[in-house]
């Protein structure tokens, strides 16, 4: 196996490869982003790369190179400039943290993402959907880690709070410090030429985790602050690294917010329980708020669709609709600035100044 089909080259990457053949760059994928420095492993080897102005001139930032994304690299020697970036497969985005309304994509190209509970304090079921909700809308497959279990007395009581949420995806109780219990869920879900991505709040015990399965100490595992009792930050930057089984994984710093963007171009209603009860409703155009004939409302009342879900599912969705409606008068805005440009530029054109 080349080095390249270890980090997950496919025929996918290949077909659209063989299109710039021809101008003699070379395919490498982002490890890491470190300021302007890209850190890329190619056919050969690692190397330091930075990204062509012509790129970063021609492109909105959600599109410039990410962690896990494929590039064509122009290599001199040791170092190399990035060209263009293949089609990516998905993209993990959130709201940027903060009051603008912007879209942040964090990494590309994953096949699944690890969202990491710590059952000591961090244990949120709101917030997790919030996680669930963006990452399926971004067309990845979510699994749930829900680390710490040896220090509550049930962990399967908080296990079946989260498959009550009604998404369909994995929900592993485990503890980060007992290297047997890793084992078990690695071997079923950590699969090799596949990327994962490590998602969570800071003291969950993300770093812990990747030790754990990297066999060594790629980062430094963080303390609790004793005032508020969360964690600080260990992890600083995004980082893909591959693993022993010939997994692979990226490391991301602990978030705060992770904002819904309603990704895929959807009308929010995204969610599993939700979808499966609105064709009953009366009205096709159902909001699920106030309607009469309401089945998802119906459901709420009679105990079938957790009440949790719905009330979470509502926040999700003025989230998602103000950021949609903001990001349409961004663009609305850009269309005519790009109109009046052209204007200016035609009459100094047929002006001659």
């Amino acid at each position: 196996m080349s080095t390249l089909q270890s980090y997950g080259w496919n025929d996918h990457f290949m077909h659209h490869f063989e299109t710039h053949a021809l101008q003699h760059l070379e395919a490498a994928r982002v490890l890491s982003i470190q300021g302007f420095k890209h850190v890329l492993i190619t056919g050969t080897g690692i190397i330091e790369a930075q990204v062509a102005g012509a790129l970063i001139n021609s492109r909105e930032p959600e599109a410039y190179p990410k962690v896990g994304d494929w590039v064509l690299v122009k290599c001199y020697e040791e170092e190399g400039i990035i060209i263009d970036t293949l089609p990516r497969i998905n993209e993990l985005s959130r709201k940027a943290p903060g009051t603008t309304n912007t879209r942040q994509v964090l990494a590309a190209n994953i096949d699944a993402a690890f969202i990491v509970q710590g059952l000591d304090r961090d244990f949120n079921l709101m917030r997790l959907q919030r996680y669930l909700q963006q990452i399926v809308q971004c067309n990845i497959q979510p699994i749930v880690i829900l680390n710490k279990a040896d220090l509550v007395a049930d962990a399967e009581t908080y296990r079946q709070q989260v498959l009550e949420l009604g998404y369909n995806c994995a929900v592993v109780l485990t503890s980060a410090i007992d290297p047997t219990q890793q084992i078990e869920w690695t071997s079923q879900y950590l699969l090799p030429q596949h990327t994962y991505i490590l998602l969570g709040s800071s003291g969950v015990g993300k770093s812990t985790l990747l030790n754990s399965l990297l066999g060594y100490t790629l980062q430094q595992e963080g303390a609790t602050s004793s005032a508020n009792s969360k964690g600080k930050h260990t992890t600083t930057a995004r980082h893909l690294v591959l693993l022993p089984n010939g997994s692979m994984i990226i490391d991301a710093p602990g978030m705060r917010e992770f904002g819904v963007t309603g990704e895929g171009g959807g009308e929010g209603n995204f969610h599993p329980l939700i979808e499966e009860l609105a064709p009953q409703c009366r009205f096709s155009d159902c909001t699920h708020q106030h309607e009469p004939g309401c089945a998802i409302i119906a459901a709420v009342n009679n105990g079938t669709l957790p009440e949790i879900v719905y009330r979470s599912y509502l926040k999700l969705l003025r989230e998602q609709s103000h950021y949609q409606s903001n990001e349409a008068d961004k663009r609305r805005k850009e269309r005519q600035f790009t109109k009046m440009a052209k204007q200016v530029f035609k009459h100094r054109k047929d002006r001659k100044y």
